[in-house]
């Protein structure tokens, strides 16, 4: 299919420059541009684009509201283009609470030094947001897809787990809101989370994240003890490892390989998970494009944990879920409100 894709910004010079990279993408068409949110508003009525490229702060109507706006009128995915500063991220994560998709840096040298390859992975982006969006508003997978994966609240029912694991990507940031504040202060495990996110977005993430929860919400810092009721965010650009035994973890956070596609990564999390505490884990695969986490969670499960993943209907992308649905190595696929309601339960 040819992508569709409606460009906003109120700089005409990146409007222009960023429609010839989209249009020299065989798989990509700009089929208009708006100069600021009220533009964009009419603009997706008039075009139905399959993506929307936002802008964060213009005249007349500013990209936050514009999405809010946008996503009453037309499930459309939105990717903001944002300044990867600390006040850049708490706006980008005020877009993804609006209801935007996805996001990348508006310096497109932030996405890699070398222009070419920036703009390849640009356009992939693109064209990701499209197909995995658009598949996740589908028929949901019937069941008989996934025989080993239940959605009965009674399969393998659990104790209480000695560590919580949580790898998501791709609509992650309100995923994990969801699930987070339904946990009381007095909730039992540690948590280890893993969302692909750069390394300047993940502390306003914590921050926000610890203000909305009950429990206490932070940044992984390297060596610390895990604790109970406390949720610990693997930072951006580094890989965050658990250490120890059952009963005494520990974080290890390592800058890792530089050829690795994720950083940080839930296939090396969840590893380093199986080797240490594998049958006291839950591990839980939340809404994402690929497959990052699947290995991971066979790893878990082969050793005796439990997986759940978040099931369609209620994925902004079903990629990284489906991956484990698809493996038959998911204990419960739930509504990711039901995630959280589950393990409050646990409490």
């Amino acid at each position: 299919m040819t992508v569709k894709v409606l460009i906003v910004d109120d700089s005409s010079f990146f409007r222009k420059r960023l429609s010839e990279i989209i249009d020299a993408d065989p798989r990509l068409q700009v089929v208009g541009t708006a100069s600021n949110g009220q533009e964009a508003i009419d603009q997706v009525q008039s075009l139905r684009p399959d993506v929307v490229t936002m802008d964060l702060e213009m005249p007349v109507m500013d990209g936050i509201s514009a999405v809010r706006k946008i996503k009453t009128l037309r499930q459309t995915p939105i990717l903001m283009l944002s300044t990867w500063t600390t006040e850049g991220a708490r706006s980008t994560l005020d877009a993804l609470e609006a209801g935007a998709t996805d996001f990348l840096p508006k310096r497109f040298e932030d996405l890699s030094a070398d222009r070419s390859e920036a703009q390849t992975k640009l356009c992939q982006r693109i064209y990701q947001l499209a197909s995995g969006f658009h598949a996740s508003l589908e028929k949901p997978l019937q069941p008989a897809a996934t025989p080993a994966a239940p959605r009965s609240r009674d399969n393998k029912q659990i104790e209480i787990p000695g560590l919580v694991a949580i790898g998501t990507s791709t609509g992650g940031p309100v995923a994990l809101q969801k699930v987070l504040t339904q946990l009381p202060a007095s909730f039992p495990s540690p948590i280890v989370m893993v969302q692909h996110m750069p390394a300047s977005f993940t502390p306003s993430f914590a921050e926000r994240l610890d203000n909305q929860c009950r429990i206490h919400v932070k940044q992984a810092e390297h060596g610390e003890t895990l604790n109970p009721g406390t949720a610990y965010l693997a930072p951006g650009g580094q890989q965050m490892l658990i250490k120890g035994r059952p009963g005494r973890l520990y974080l290890h956070v390592e800058a890792g390989d530089p050829a690795q596609t994720y950083k940080p990564c839930v296939d090396l999390t969840f590893n380093s998970i199986a080797r240490v505490c594998a049958s006291d884990t839950l591990a839980i695969i939340l809404t994402g494009m690929g497959s990052d986490g699947r290995d991971g969670c066979k790893a878990i499960k082969q050793l005796g944990g439990t997986i759940w993943a978040q099931d369609q209907a209620s994925s902004t992308i079903y990629g990284m879920p489906m991956a484990v649905a698809k493996a038959g190595i998911a204990d419960k696929i739930l509504d990711v409100s039901d995630i959280g309601q589950q393990l409050a339960e646990l409490h």
